[in-house]
């Protein structure tokens, strides 16, 4: 293989980098960084060189720090070096090593090449290769990612801090044959002998027993996965084309119906894909389609979003369990942001007319004393809705109105004096409506916050 001009011909098909731009290259020692900074050099490109020494492997660690620093003077560039209590980092945020390492890393990464730093970098290169993509789509498939996760690495990812991988098209061994021919020294890690990491099983113990069967194993995967990629396009236009038609938005909640639901083909898959945004995991995807022939009330929650069935409809909402639930609103008050929602309270002379807007409560000035209570209803709350002249609990109110479960919960009043004046967005109380004999109103108003 001429890796040279095949590294020149995929930055260009994929539309990586451009010779102007100042990239910064991850390097570890390895062959992988070692032939990435060589091609980089021999195609003109001007680069800064960045290291992390995860301080795991005493001296060797420092050895590799010390050679990628003479290899940074060698191509006379920019040298950028962190050390990471590694260790220490995984055992307080309970990771494993592997995790740790790769969460300091990128977030080290991510600070050098932040445009707020005024550093000239654009692009993080790393030398990710074809080895380490296969080896990623077999740890996907294992781990059970979906089709997503079967299309392995891409060349470029991010939007702020983008990272180029330039060397997916090469094998590990056309680095080392490169490495050969050119005389390239460099460093190998112990740790890649030892089985204990989930990636090094599968390159030195899985992926060998395999090709002694498959002998083209390696190259029908790295086939797949551009196979896996096309057809994961195609997945993603027709998973927007049924979720236009299936999930339907009222304020924060979503709301998907069940008869058309049971309806679609790949259901299962269908389900997955529309509440994975939303906490929710492949392992509580049995419990979402009994949802679908469960009666009304019946929910489960993720960690963030509760899917509640409602009469026809699964509707998902997002759980408010920290939100403070009570607010006091003074007279001078002129707003107060709760939960999602924003409410103005401004006073004014009679009124023209009545706003018949369900956000919006006109009421009596002079049967309002401050301050009032702004807070979410509760079991036993009642109220004299506007119209009537008797009470009805909020239960009963809410009964009658045909509210889901997720509309209650997300219910709040305004209260004086143990009696509430207005079921906020809902219904005022009568006892305090406008009348002939009004001279000033209250208003207030409910709007999403943004």
């Amino acid at each position: 293989m001429n890796l040279q001009g095949s590294f020149n011909e995929y930055i260009k098909k994929h539309h990586l980098f451009q010779t102007k731009d100042h990239l910064l290259l991850a390097v570890s020692g390895g062959v992988d960084s070692v032939v990435m900074c060589e091609l980089c050099y021999r195609a003109g490109y001007t680069f800064s060189i960045a290291h992390c020494n995860f301080t795991l492997r005493g001296e060797e660690s420092d050895g590799d720090e010390q050679f990628v620093q003479q290899l940074a003077e060698n191509y006379q560039a920019g040298f950028f070096v962190q050390h990471f209590a590694t260790e220490k980092y995984a055992e307080e945020n309970k990771l494993s090593i592997q995790v740790a390492a790769r969460e300091l890393r990128y977030n080290w990464f991510a600070s050098i090449i932040n445009p707020a730093t005024g550093l000239p970098f654009e692009y993080l290169v790393t030398a990710h290769h074809a080895n380490d993509n296969i080896e990623t789509v077999l740890i996907n498939f294992f781990k059970g990612t979906g089709i997503a996760g079967l299309t392995g690495i891409q060349p470029i990812s991010g939007k702020k801090q983008k990272i180029v991988r330039p060397l997916l098209f090469a094998k590990k061994e056309d680095l080392h044959e490169f490495a050969r021919q050119h005389s390239l020294s460099f460093r190998n890690d112990s740790s890649n002998e030892s089985n204990k990491y989930t990636r090094n099983f599968f390159r030195n113990e899985i992926i060998p027993q395999v090709q002694k069967v498959f002998p083209k194993a390696t190259d029908n995967l790295l086939d797949n996965i551009e196979r896996f990629t096309d057809a994961y396009i195609l997945y993603e236009q027709a998973l927007s084309s049924i979720q236009r038609k299936l999930v339907f938005k009222k304020g924060n909640e979503h709301h998907l119906p069940v008869l058309k639901l049971l309806k679609t083909p790949a259901l299962s898959t269908v389900l997955y894909e529309l509440t994975k945004t939303f906490g929710f995991t492949p392992g509580q995807l049995t419990g979402i389609t009994h949802l679908l022939h469960s009666e009304s009330g019946r929910y489960i929650d993720s960690h963030t979003h509760r899917i509640l069935r409602n009469r026809n409809w699964l509707i998902i909402a997002a759980l408010n369990r920290n939100d403070q639930d009570h607010f006091l609103i003074r007279e001078n008050d002129s707003q107060v942001q709760f939960s999602n929602f924003i409410l103005s309270v401004t006073h004014a002379e009679k009124a023209s007319k009545i706003e018949d807007n369900p956000a919006i409560a006109q009421l009596d000035a002079a049967t309002i004393q401050f301050p009032l209570l702004l807070r979410r209803w509760k079991q036993g709350d009642y109220f004299y809705p506007l119209g009537m002249n008797k009470k009805k609990k909020l239960s009963r109110f809410f009964i009658d109105r045909k509210l889901s479960i997720t509309e209650k919960e997300n219910t709040w009043v305004v209260e004086m004096n143990k009696k509430i004046i207005w079921v906020a967005g809902q219904r005022i109380d009568d006892r305090f409506k406008l009348t002939g004999k009004t001279t000033a109103v209250l208003r207030l108003s409910l709007t999403v916050s943004k």
